[in-house]
């Protein structure tokens, strides 16, 4: 390698106190006090005067700025990241200024000010076994409430909005068939998905084949429990063999794995029939994906919100009884509230996740969108257990939430808190007290986006590398985020995972009730319990009319909800409690109003303008 000539610094050059306050004396020099910003060092050009500090990145000294690019690149190609051209190389360093370093500080400051490791462990953990026998918790299937009494409507539609559970019951006393299901759900996919643009691909040969095996199964005296013969749709991250899974992504919509995942498993074990595979936001960050933007079916004038689009907007709209989403960041609480939806997102690792695109091992999981609180229960008993091939997944031995007394559990409520949902717990016999959940570390988002962001670039390193990024539907999203990502240090990486393991051992100190009930789409309360691997059980409990409605008769609503948070492990607590509130509320048995639209109807009071993309990341 052939160095630079030296360039001699003006003598006016202030002294710098990366090179003990010596003057640079090379284009090397300037490059090294770049590279101690991209490693997370501090970093100040000073004059005589300390006060008057600035960061590097905001100016190198002596350079021209067409040498300080040369410089800039010349130290991505030291950490092999010579791909980037200029424009992002900017981008990138403007951001690790503005992002990374604030969050690297306050990481250190939280748990590395003292040497040796004695406190403050990283949550990330090595298990050297090699024995992937599965070891079965000898834990009871949940007993299911009876839905006898229940009788098939006449109208198709009424239908199409049952709940899993009254579902199961006409399949098994044999007042409809699954291949009469599958028939009425495929015609609810295809009547409703050009307004909300929520479906990839319709399974419709495998769903007849399924169903037909299980009307087969059942005639011969066979019943595999409340799944058997029920209609469902997958988020398109989760493999199907023979069929396309997309990620939602231009760059992977050809794409057909020869994978089943273990979730899909768990639901044809159980009887059930996929129909169709459901919008995933492109490499699951929102609801954009390759094919357009997904509606909200309460308010088409609104996205779905959340890369989980299509399972709760197909859910809400009638078009499956029930659907299976996954979240690491908000994907599941996000969509789910502003749908109207009753959705769980589980302990981690409480569902595995072979055969799913991952975002990060440490925070991905896997739930249900459903009508109720009852069938997200009984779905969860369904893909819950230990998978073999996802090294985090665990057999927990849940207890029955059908059977939990609800009369012995204290449950808090935060200050932003549905009332509503207080007093209907209260008067249901629930000790309700004011509750907030308190806890040090305030690098909470930081820590969420740093894990997230540098795992999925991990997974996606060729992806950014090959240029397919420029590809993507929604620029200012992962483009941005894994550029930065590219930057993280090792060091503050796993100084942000010890961070995590504070937050975790403060949380669960604090969390001394059995349950609380608060806001389900503050960024704080996603990050926070997506950080700690916290359960939430998300459901609508009103409406309320839209601001600047198109019409006076505009029948487009806002959803009102809100989530009940359990400890790890507790996840029948949550939805022991969000059974009770549902037994006497019915907010979630309403339907969204396009429900008198048909394959060549307009659009009722079409949107007047496309919302931009959020920058929240989710």
């Amino acid at each position: 390698m052939v160095l630079p000539s030296t360039a001699t610094c003006d003598p006016s050059a202030r002294p710098c106190l990366a090179t003990r306050g010596s003057l640079p004396r090379s284009r090397t020099c300037a490059s090294l006090l770049f590279l101690c910003l991209l490693l997370g060092l501090t970093v100040f050009c000073t004059d005589a005067n300390p006060s008057d500090s600035k960061l590097l990145c905001s100016r190198l000294p002596c350079e021209p700025s067409s040498m300080q690019a040369k410089c800039l690149q010349s130290m991505f190609e030291l950490i092999d990241s010579g791909f980037f051209n200029e424009t992002k190389i900017q981008e990138i360093a403007k951001g690790a200024t503005e992002m990374n370093v604030p969050i690297y500080r306050a990481n250190r400051k939280l748990v590395a000010t003292k040497n040796g490791g004695l406190e403050n462990p990283s949550p990330l953990v090595f298990n050297p076994s090699w024995n992937r026998e599965v070891r079965r918790v000898q834990g009871k299937r949940f007993k299911y409430p009876s839905a006898s009494g229940v009788k098939l409507p006449r109208d198709e539609e009424d239908i199409a909005f049952m709940s899993v559970l009254e579902l199961g019951e006409l399949i098994k006393t044999r007042q409809v068939a699954s291949e009469e299901l599958v028939r009425i759900y495929l015609k609810q996919l295809k009547r409703y998905n050009h307004v909300l643009e929520a479906v990839v691909t319709y399974t419709e040969e495998l769903a007849y084949k399924q169903a037909k095996e299980a009307d087969d199964l059942l005639s011969q005296g066979t019943y595999l429990g409340p799944l058997h013969g029920i209609p469902y749709g997958l988020k398109d991250i989760v493999a199907v063999p023979g069929y396309k899974t997309t990620w939602g992504s231009t760059s992977f919509k050809d794409q057909v794995l020869d994978i089943e995942a273990w979730v899909y498993k768990r639901l044809k074990a159980s009887g059930a029939v996929l129909v169709a595979k459901l919008v995933a936001g492109s490499m699951a960050y929102d609801d954009i994906w390759f094919g357009g933007r997904t509606r909200n079916p309460w308010n088409i004038e609104e996205f779905s919100t959340g890369s989980s689009a299509g399972p709760a907007a197909s859910t809400s709209a009638g078009m499956v009884p029930f659907a299976i989403g996954s979240e690491t960041a908000g994907s599941i609480s996000y969509p789910a509230a502003r749908c109207g939806v009753t959705a769980l997102r589980p302990t981690f690792g409480s569902v595995g996740r072979t055969g799913v695109m991952s975002l990060s091992e440490s925070l991905d999981k896997l739930g249900p969108f459903c009508r109720t609180a009852a069938d997200c229960a009984v779905i969860l008993d369904a893909i819950k257990g230990k998978d073999p091939d996802d090294l985090s997944s665990r057999e927990i031995a849940f207890e029955d939430p059908f059977s939990v007394d609800i009369t012995k559990l204290t449950v808090g409520y935060t200050k932003d808190a549905d009332m509503k949902v207080v007093e209907v717990l209260g008067s249901k016999g629930v000790n309700m007290v004011p509750f907030e959940l308190n806890y040090t570390v305030d690098s909470v988002q930081g820590i969420l986006n740093f894990t997230m962001d540098v795992d999925m670039l991990a997974h996606f390193d060729e992806w950014q590398r090959t240029g397919q990024d420029d590809l993507y539907e929604a620029q200012d999203q992962w483009p941005v985020e894994l550029r930065r990502a590219r930057v993280v240090t090792a060091v503050d990486y796993i100084q942000a995972q010890r961070a995590r393991g504070k937050l975790i051992r403060e949380v669960e100190k604090s969390f001394t009730v059995d349950a609380f009930v608060g806001n389900v789409t503050d960024w704080e309360k996603v990050c926070m319990g997506n950080l700690v691997g916290l359960p939430v059980l998300v459901i609508p409990t009103g409406f309320k009319n839209i601001s600047d409605p198109p019409t006076n008769s505009c029948r487009r609503r806002t959803t009102i909800n809100a989530g009940i948070y359990a400890p790890p492990e507790h996840d029948h607590i949550a939805l022991a409690l969000g059974m009770a509130y549902q037994s006497v509320t019915d907010a979630h048995r309403k339907r969204p109003p396009i429900d008198d639209l048909g394959p060549d109807d307009l659009i009722p009071n079409r949107p007047r303008a496309l919302i931009p993309p959020r920058r929240l990341h989710i």
